[in-house]
């Protein structure tokens, strides 16, 4: 694996996601980490996975430059979908997944965190999804699953303010589980995966199963929705304005088109 490695520890598979200097979210990196979910899915030693980053961050987000590459909203509405699939067989995954996160979990970051069933943060990271301050809109399901998580106020609140929150704010906001001392996150995290897999594997599937019928089809609606506006919006003028003002390190000017 060229962004991702992982080993196994006491029935926890640790994973780390490793592409300096923010642990963006490529397109490669998404497709690995979903091949690893195929492996970690039928390693019987793996009872539980975590989920960190290594270096500064958990994910400062999706690829911008990356973006650039996509030449029609077809294809950005396609790579939206690939992500969104992805955090949706995580969410349903039958084990336990933790997100340890510290620094800053942003855009695609934070989205691959809400993606897990538990978010330890640091109490200093930044969690937010800024993609209206680059005229777009969140691509892999974080504008669903965000409302889901801390109700649609303080949703619309982050979303078009483009404000991250501290890992304390998260907390009480209800998207993180705990907050620790930034340092203590990743000891903290790997002390409830050693607690959680000494638990039954049969009991432990069951429990996320039962979970997922919390979710219903407005849900899924909206998904669907958001891949196709993520696409709308990004071949609109304000998007690739947003796009290239972001790479050229300015302000963006947004026409309203």
């Amino acid at each position: 694996m060229q962004y991702l490695s992982f080993k196994i520890e006491n029935q926890a598979a640790f994973v780390t996601i490793q592409r300096p200097p923010a642990n963006a979210l490529a397109s490669d990196l998404i497709i690995e980490l979903d091949e690893l979910m195929d492996e970690l899915e039928k390693n019987e030693e793996a009872r539980v996975i975590l989920l960190h980053g290594e270096g500064r961050f958990f994910s400062a987000g999706a690829d911008i430059k990356e973006f650039t590459k996509v030449e029609s909203g077809e294809d950005f509405s396609k790579l939206s979908k690939r992500g969104q699939d992805l955090f949706e067989r995580m969410e349903n995954f039958p084990k336990p997944i933790i997100a340890a996160i510290h620094g800053a979990a942003l855009g695609g970051g934070l989205e691959l965190a809400m993606g897990c069933h538990i978010r330890l943060v640091g109490e200093n990271a930044k969690l937010g999804l800024p993609e209206l301050q680059l005229g777009l809109v969140p691509g892999f399901a974080g504008s669903q699953r965000l409302a889901k998580f801390v109700g649609s106020a303080k949703a619309a609140e982050m979303l078009l303010t483009s404000e991250p929150i501290s890992g304390k704010e998260a907390v009480q906001w209800g998207l993180a589980n705990r907050a620790y001392p930034d340092d203590e996150v990743l000891q903290h995290a790997k002390e409830m995966a050693f607690s959680i897999a000494k638990k039954s594997p049969v009991a432990m599937k069951a429990a996320l199963e039962l979970l997922s019928f919390s979710k219903h089809e407005r849900f899924y609606e909206g998904v669907r929705r958001e891949a196709e506006l993520f696409g709308d919006v990004f071949v609109s003028e304000d998007g690739q304005e947003g796009i290239k003002a972001f790479i050229e390190k300015r302000t963006p000017e947004f026409k309203g088109r």
